[in-house]
Order: structure tokens, then C-alpha cells, then sequence
């Protein structure tokens, strides 16, 4: 059976203030392909995001983390014991780089990892296949100083990029050339002297990349009230390619049908505004 690969924004946030005061949602993102769900980047709240859009956050069978910033790894213990029931129910997969899960304040609990059926370590030839799915890491991105990747996952002959946090630099677009889709953390408007993607950082990477269709999304501040939404129209006026901006709860159907890319868009409709159900 042929499956769509699927993919759900659970937030949008990049920035402190942003991300702190939830003026965009957190959660990073889910990809499904068929029965199967990965969760990249559970920020805070990633949790209440899923049921929010009425997916059992038990349900999410792999979690792979770009690295180890809060606003990518906050709920990641908390998935860990909802797929595990608290250590009850053993299961579940993570992929996330060494400084993750070593040193003196691993953000990956290791009372939890136990309970885990597969731990690996993200490395800058890390590259491995899970029920249907195809992983592999691009070379490190430059990022304040922790192990930070770049992904491409694949799925169905779907192929998808996601450009991590990290300083702008040549070459970038050279490593997600081939991509069907290219995700790319935009930050900021124009580009400052930190670790963080700009719009104008974005620009040459697309035009090297070529995706038929890229996404930006982990926005600060600066990136809000409108200012995404025209920034994503300069970038495809200057690239050609279709490009649009991420929004909270943005879900994505792809699928490859006699060699041509189908793609659907639509919100997610949600449950509850709070995600809390009535205890059944």
C-alpha cells in the first residue's frame, strides 16, 4: 500500500520572546507516513499541541532532535513518557546528537532512555531507514556552540529538507539540493551577527537548492505581523521558487503520483483550545 507523507506544524516559534510568551506555538513538528509518526523538535508544549489537534501524544512512535536548545528539546522527556506510560509500556525510538545525551546535563533523561526500544546518536555521517522512512544528517551547522544538524527525510519517493538553526554559510544549498520540499528555520528579516538563519541568508540557499516548494518558520519577533508573510513573497519573487510561510497548526499532504509531486495544504482543525478532553 502506498502511503502519503504528512507533515504537521506544531509551532512556529523562534525567538525568546516569542517563544516564551507563546505568541506562536512551540511544538516543533510531526511526519507521518502511514501508521508511523516522528516528532522533530518537541519544543515546549509540544505536548498539549498534539492533543490539541486530537493525536494521542502516545501515538508517536520516533522523536528525533536537530539539537539540544530548549526551543527544540522542551517536551521531548514528556513524549518519552507518554509513548512509554511512564516506563509501563516499553517503546518507542529516539535520534538525537551525542550532546543530547551526554555529558553533565543531558536534556534526554536517561531514566527514560530505558525505556526506549532504539537510541541513536546523530552524527555527521549518521543515516538510517525506520518503517519506510529514510533518515540522514547533513553536515553540522554552525550553532552557538552544540551539535546541531540539518535533516533530510524521506519517505514514498518524497523527499524533504530541513535547514536547523544555524549561521548562514556557503555551501548550505549545495547540501539540500534534490529536495521536494525544503523547511528552513528564517529567523530574522535581515541577517545579525548570531547564529540564526535570515531571510537574506535564505535567499542563496534557495536559489542553490531548488525545492518545489520551501517553507520558512522559527520566527523572532521581527518576523511577525505580517513580516513573514511578505517575506516569503521576496523570496520567491527572487528565486522562483514557491515559497510560503509556516503557520501554527499547517498540516501537509505529499505525495509522488506518476513522477509528479502532489502536494495539499490545510489547517489542522483543532479539538479544543486548551486540549483538554473530558477524562474518558
Amino acid at each position: 500500500m502506498r502511503f502519503s507523507l504528512k507533515l504537521l506544524f506544531l509551532g512556529t516559534a523562534g525567538g525568546r520572546r516569542v517563544t516564551f510568551r507563546q505568541l506562536r506555538a512551540s511544538g516543533g513538528f510531526l511526519v507521518e507516513l502511514g501508521p508511523w509518526r516522528v516528532h522533530v523538535d518537541p519544543g515546549p508544549g509540544a505536548l498539549i499541541r498534539l492533543v490539541q489537534c486530537g493525536i494521542d501524544p502516545g501515538s508517536v512512535d520516533a522523536i528525533l532532535l536537530t539539537h539540544r536548545h530548549l526551543d527544540h528539546s522542551g517536551d521531548v522527556n514528556t513524549l518519552i513518557e507518554a509513548r512509554t506510560m511512564g516506563g509501563w509500556t516499553r517503546g518507542g525510538v529516539l535520534f538525537a546528537p551525542r550532546d543530547a545525551l551526554e555529558g553533565k546535563d543531558p536534556v534526554v533523561f536517561r531514566y527514560h532512555r530505558r525505556n526506549l526500544d532504539r537510541v541513536e546518536e546523530l552524527s555527521p555521517e549518521w543515516e538510517t531507514t525506520w518503517n519506510g522512512f529514510s533518515f540522514r544528517a547533513l553536515w553540522p551547522h554552525v550553532h552557538n556552540g552544540v551539535e546541531t544538524y540539518g535533516l533530510a527525510i524521506m519517505g514514498e519517493g518524497v523527499k524533504v529538507g530541513y535547514v536547523s538553526d544555524g549561521r548562514g554559510e556557503g555551501g548550505l544549498g549545495d547540501l539540500y539540493r534534490g529536495m521536494d520540499l525544503l523547511i528552513i528555520n528564517t529567523t530574522f528579516r535581515y541577517p545579525r551577527d548570531m547564529d540564526h538563519l535570515s531571510v537574506e541568508d535564505a535567499l542563496p540557499l534557495l536559489q542553490k537548492a531548488r525545492p518545489q516548494l520551501a517553507l520558512i518558520t522559527h520566527f523572532s519577533m521581527e518576523m511577525t505581523k505580517g513580516v513573514a508573510e511578505e517575506a516569503a513573497i521576496y523570496l520567491r519573487e527572487r528565486t522562483g521558487v514557491r515559497t510560503l510561510p509556516v503557520r501554527d497548526f499547517m498540516e501537509l499532504t505529499l505525495r509522488r503520483e506518476a513522477g509528479e509531486l502532489q502536494i495539499g495544504i490545510r489547517d489542522c482543525p483543532l479539538v479544543s483550545p486548551v486540549g483538554l478532553g473530558d477524562g474518558e
